[in-house]
């Protein structure tokens, strides 16, 4: 027990020093989950939204698809883009194995359906009333949709908010197509794993005590953003 205690104080130590290596780890973690999730939205909310305003009977499969990988496990997900990056892989030309582009791409692969089909779901509780009285206005197609969103904000925000906090603390895809490499593609998940292994707690937990703020920031945000959106 006095370990664990004085591995919290040493964490702490780290943390209020400003620890070079601890840095090094955190700002690569936030490049990369951030990143993803950037690119993770101009894909998954326009998707959602335009599956959301079609009938549901044709978009059924589509529909089962994004919600069977919204829950797909990580280490499927980093399996999947590892055989696709490889030496083997039909993208092996592009040496992206083993490099902070990698572990983007396989946040992507796992973020988008969660946006998706969380925005998918947003949207269509209250897009087709929204769209049909836009349209009673002379509103075209595209301004139509634009306020659809604008109206589905609320959920929207929240789908994006739900992606970045499945990606930044995730472990094993990134751990498959980033190796875990000091300095180059080690993030704050996989160095917690790895200082953990080696009994190197004061580092381990000083990571988790800013993974878990970060956690609590992003989590927070969340719930503002689903308190705002309620009618009361």
């Amino acid at each position: 027990m006095s370990r664990t205690f004085e591995g919290i104080i040493e964490a702490f130590r780290l943390i209020l020093a400003f620890d070079a290596d601890l840095l090094q780890i955190v700002f690569l973690s936030l490049q990369v989950s951030v990143t993803a999730i950037l690119l993770s939205t101009l894909l998954g909310v326009p998707l959602g939204t335009l599956l959301a305003l079609k009938p549901e009977k044709k978009t059924r499969l589509i529909n089962k698809v994004i919600f069977t990988f919204m829950g797909m496990p990580p280490v499927v997900g980093g399996l999947i883009i590892y055989l696709l990056l490889s030496r083997m892989g039909p993208l092996g030309v592009l040496g992206l194995l083993y490099s902070p582009t990698a572990m983007i791409i396989a946040q992507i692969f796992l973020a988008t359906p969660i946006i998706t089909g969380l925005t998918m779901v947003g949207v269509r509780a209250k897009g087709e009333k929204i769209e049909e009285t836009a349209r009673s206005l002379g509103a075209g197609s595209a301004l139509a949709a634009w306020t659809v969103v604008k109206e589905s904000r609320f959920g929207i925000f929240g789908a994006i908010i739900t992606g970045f906090s499945r990606v930044v603390a995730e472990v094993g895809a990134v751990m498959i197509v980033g190796g875990n490499i000091a300095g180059h593609t080690r993030v704050m998940t996989t160095a917690i794993v790895l200082e953990t292994r080696k009994g190197n707690f004061e580092l381990a937990i000083g990571l988790g005590i800013i993974l878990l703020i970060i956690s609590f920031v992003v989590n927070s945000m969340l719930y503002n953003i689903q308190k705002g959106g309620r009618s009361y």
